[in-house]
């Protein structure tokens, strides 16, 4: 079980689903989090929900000074900054014939120009606490090509490159960086998976996946446990991208 007392967290699209069950479990686990989205209502409730150890700082990953403001936020109500996570994304699932340049533009912009906004913005704060650990979210779709995936695809595989450039930058700071590549998770994002047995069975695992599942996986990169752990990726898809399965009706 990941230990993460004494963290402060900053996670991004924290209101609902992966990122609001990382931000329960990190506080669970001992941490304090500044959560972090354009959704105020579903936001200042989460914060509100886990206490004093929680903020909710309303916040565009795509601006600077939106960045600028949330780091200063986490810094003056908690003393430091120990851990980013990259989690806010927007989804869209169509052919690339059908996809327009200014979709492909606005998911790169939020997916992965917002976390590359995120990378730079915590750095001074996590040099001064003498290093800390940054978790992107990417996707399977940033592991192997998904057909309908053109424009989320990119911006995937792009936050998992950047990553890697992250962690081989950052790591004479102690920053560590690595990518979490979840599957198929039932969340807000994606309203038509189920959950449960047989939710997925051309999975081994033959269910999707569970927002807490992936909190796990992140609590663990977060913590001190994972130290020798950078530049890493790191899939959490029930088998997905091990290899071709056959289901058993088959």
């Amino acid at each position: 079980m990941a230990d993460l007392n004494g963290k402060v967290a900053l996670i991004t699209g924290a209101a609902r689903g992966q990122g609001a069950a990382e931000a329960r479990l990190f506080v669970a686990r001992g941490a304090r989090v500044i959560i972090t989205d354009v959704l105020d209502t579903e936001g200042k409730e989460l914060a509100e929900s886990l206490g004093d150890a929680a903020r909710f700082v309303r916040h565009d990953v795509t601006d600077t000074d939106s960045w600028d403001m949330a780091v200063s936020e986490a810094v003056s109500a908690f003393g430091t900054l120990n851990v980013l996570v990259n989690n806010a994304a927007i989804y869209t699932m169509k052919p690339l014939l059908e996809t327009t340049t200014e979709e492909l533009k606005r998911i790169l912009e939020v997916n992965l120009v917002g976390a590359f906004n995120g990378i730079k913005a915590v750095v001074p704060a996590m040099t001064e606490a003498g290093g800390g650990s940054i978790v992107n979210i990417s996707s399977q779709a940033g592991i192997e090509g998904l057909m309908n995936h053109s424009a989320y695809g990119s911006s995937k595989w792009g936050l998992r490159g950047l990553s890697k450039i992250a962690a081989l930058e950052l790591g004479p700071a102690q920053i560590r960086v690595n990518s979490v590549h979840p599957g198929p998770i039932a969340t807000p994002m994606v309203p038509y998976l189920t959950t449960g047995p047989g939710s997925f069975p051309t999975l081994p695992l033959e269910r999707t996946g569970l927002p807490e599942e992936v909190a796990e996986l992140v609590a663990f990169l977060a913590s001190d446990a994972a130290a020798y752990i950078t530049g890493a990726e790191v899939t959490v898809d029930g088998g997905l991208a091990a290899g071709k399965f056959i289901p058993r009706n088959m």
